[in-house]
């Protein structure tokens, strides 16, 4: 069974929530994260992206880079930017977009449960991008960034939900995309109460989005437990920062595939070796957006086409009757050449956010082909990650992102 605390937050201080929130650090280049904190100098992206307080040319992961982001922080908790709560709570976050609302309890989750696989991961992750993240976790003594986590709807919880969000929020702001954000305090022992025994009954809890920074997190843990063998199961080293959210709130965008290089097949030949195992439908007008699993957009020679696949290449099988899987498989390896989309330089991946008509535009500048999908839906990844499987790259795509600097759970 799950183990979700309480925990003592640092967080904005009133009025400073607006301008300290920033999207997660990794959906930046270099570039655009530079120029984000020249414009809002006040961001949590100056922490999350201490490399922007430097020359261009400075190497992004040395050491001193991570010890500006530690600098950073203490400042910013000792000029009052942050404050923190005098007690262990839970706190509810609530963001909205496009009419739709997803509401989540903030907690720290267990180590030992990710350990343990009662919280399960459905994607691998690269090295590098751990290390970046364990070096600033380690330096800094504290998460930054929460971990995106989805479980099995729970009345208890959604009772206690209910009636706060009929409170007064302690923020309440628009951020990027026009996305509202709005936070309570859960401060109440017998919510909290009930929150940490609604999830000590959760059988199975699961990482939505943040794999990288999840594993980053139980890194450190592990290497502060042998740094401190003294220390006892409740060290807050032993508990990750996370936003846990029932699954009947999350949504799953597309994750679209554009081939940039068709290996000198024409539109003709394209379209024939679909047919094998795709029945293929002209789009006279508009964008083959496909509302339904087993269909894709076809995006090719200015022209969209629906691709409908034929029973044969159907799976029972939780990963390989994904759709991504099905075009993978069946498109992308067999007839482009491409066996690793992890890493090869001909595939790209396009947020659904973006639209198809982005697909369009980066089709044509290099006369390939544009793939629309069919989101994965969230049973589908909780029967991957049930099965212990892991997905094919690129699979999800969440919108709203959990904003960064508004939670702060140090480790110390």
């Amino acid at each position: 069974m799950a183990t979700v605390k309480p925990f003592r937050a640092f967080r904005p201080a009133k009025g400073m929530a607006q301008r300290i929130a920033s999207l997660p650090y990794d959906v930046f280049s270099r570039e655009e994260a530079r120029a984000y904190v020249e414009q809002h100098p006040d961001s949590f992206l100056a922490i999350d992206r201490p490399e922007t307080q430097f020359p261009e040319d400075q190497d992004m992961y040395a050491p001193k880079v991570y010890r500006k982001a530690r600098r950073l922080l203490d400042e910013k908790i000792a000029d009052g930017s942050f404050v923190q709560d005098t007690k262990p709570c839970y706190y509810l976050y609530e963001q909205g977009m496009e009419g739709r609302l997803q509401t989540g309890i903030v907690g720290c989750a267990a180590v030992d449960d990710y350990l343990n696989h009662v919280i399960k991961k459905h994607e691998n992750t690269v090295a590098a991008k751990e290390l970046d993240r364990i070096h600033h976790v380690d330096v800094c003594d504290a998460q930054t960034g929460p971990i995106f986590l989805a479980y099995r709807n729970q009345e208890a919880i959604d009772a206690v939900t209910e009636r706060v969000r009929g409170t007064e929020p302690v923020y309440d702001f628009v951020s990027g995309g026009n996305v509202t954000n709005r936070v309570w305090v859960i401060d109440g022992e017998e919510d909290i109460r009930t929150i940490s025994d609604a999830f000590a009954n959760v059988g199975s809890i699961y990482i939505a989005d943040g794999h990288h920074r999840c594993a980053s997190a139980v890194k450190v843990s592990l290497l502060r437990r042998k740094q401190h063998p003294e220390a006892g199961p409740d060290a807050q080293f032993n508990y990750f920062l996370s936003v846990l959210f029932p699954e009947e709130e999350l949504e799953i965008l597309p994750y679209n595939r554009v081939v940039t290089d068709v290996g000198g097949l024409d539109r003709s030949e394209i379209l024939q070796g679909l047919k094998r195992n795709f029945t293929l439908e002209p789009y006279p007008a508009g964008w083959a957006q496909p509302e339904a699993k087993g269909r894709i957009g076809l995006y090719l020679g200015g022209r969209w086409y629906m691709m409908t696949a034929k029973n044969s290449i159907k799976s029972l099988d939780p990963v390989k009757g994904l759709d991504v899987s099905i075009l993978q498989d069946t498109v992308l390896e067999p007839m482009f050449g491409i066996r690793n989309p992890r890493t090869d330089p001909r595939i790209r991946f396009i947020g659904g956010i973006r639209g198809l008509q982005e697909l369009e535009k980066e089709a044509d500048k290099t006369q390939g082909a544009a793939f629309a999908m069919y989101p994965t839906q969230l049973s589908e990844l909780f029967a991957v990650a049930d099965a212990g499987r892991l997905m094919p790259p690129k699979s999800t795509w969440f919108e709203p992102k959990l904003l960064s600097g508004l939670f702060i759970h140090r480790l110390g």
